[in-house]
């Protein structure tokens, strides 16, 4: 058994697809199946439900990334410590949903790692940013990756997949989509943005043609208005940590629901970089260690909330 195969677990753990695992491997995703094929034989257990379209993780496979997570991190510190000391600085674009997941992770074991490593990061919109890392104003940037892949010009490192979710008010009723669209007002996200975009062609897709009259590109402010009642939305929730003080309603979208890809984007010609090369790895880690602590907050109970009649809008 390879310890490959355990970094490749995680990656597919992260990214939710074979085939995007394999993009951050450099692997093709027919090795990626044989890769957890083999695991599954070491194991004795299945570690993926491919009783669907596509497979789904089973509980095995998230304990098995958790136990190894802390050996692979190892394993890759020793290794690093015997390269040459990776120093400078890097001008990192980061989107401001993804600071508080991405960024104190990545920080803390960079400064550990390559303390010489100077990393000024930088707030705005994916685009803007795109744009930034296109003009040579940024080295890298932490964006929302367009469906159609991006531009060519530059390339595209997977960080992490979030699949968007309907948010309704906490006592809205246990129904379909369709019929909780008829009953609350449509409160849009950013449609200039790719989040927003991707909801905007679900709703007009899947729901039909619904107005909205509010508009914002800030995930706090909407599920603060969602639970509020003044409506609902459909949102990627990068930070659960935003449904703490305001709580929604969270249904899921099933298989038409939108997948939202972020990933690291840098320019063709730092493809090689080192110093950009240790942020990649760095970020990785961060988004690793932060998956693991959200399934095992997933796995702890939590008392139901008292139930009242949803209030239709009129």
């Amino acid at each position: 058994m390879k310890i490959e195969a355990f970094a490749t677990l995680q990656a597919v753990l992260r990214h939710g697809t074979f085939a995007a695992a394999a993009a951050q491997m450099n692997v093709t995703p027919s090795a990626v199946s044989m890769q957890m094929k083999q695991l599954e034989r070491y194991l004795g257990r299945p570690l993926f439900d491919r009783s669907g379209l596509q497979a789904r993780p089973t509980r095995l496979a998230r304990d098995v990334a958790g136990l190894m997570q802390g050996p692979l991190h190892g394993l890759e510190a020793l290794r690093m410590s015997h390269h040459v000391a990776v120093e400078g600085s890097v001008n990192l674009g980061v989107i401001e949903s993804l600071q508080p997941v991405v960024l104190p992770g990545t920080l803390r074991r960079l400064r550990e790692l390559h303390p010489r490593l100077d990393v000024r990061p930088t707030r705005g919109r994916s685009s803007t940013l795109t744009a930034a890392v296109k003009a040579g104003e940024l080295d890298a940037a932490i964006v929302a990756q367009p469906p159609q892949g991006g531009s060519s010009r530059l390339i595209w490192h997977p960080v992490m997949q979030r699949e968007l979710v309907l948010v309704a008010p906490p006592h809205a009723p246990d129904a379909p989509p369709a019929t909780l669209f008829r009953q609350y007002d449509w409160i849009r996200y950013d449609r200039g943005t790719v989040s927003g975009a991707l909801a905007a062609h679900y709703v007009a897709t899947h729901i039909g043609d619904i107005r909205s009259a509010l508009e914002f590109d800030s995930v706090p402010a909407i599920v603060a208005m969602v639970s509020s009642g003044l409506g609902l939305s459909v949102l990627q929730i990068v930070d659960p940590r935003a449904l703490q003080h305001y709580p929604v309603r969270i249904v899921r979208l099933g298989r038409a629901a939108p997948i939202l890809q972020f990933a690291m984007v840098a320019r063709k010609a730092d493809e090689d970089s080192r110093l950009l090369g240790a942020v990649r790895d760095a970020i990785r880690a961060a988004v690793d260690a932060g998956h693991l602590a959200q399934a095992a907050e997933s796995a702890v109970p939590r008392l139901p909330r008292e139930r009242r009649p949803a209030r239709a809008r009129r």
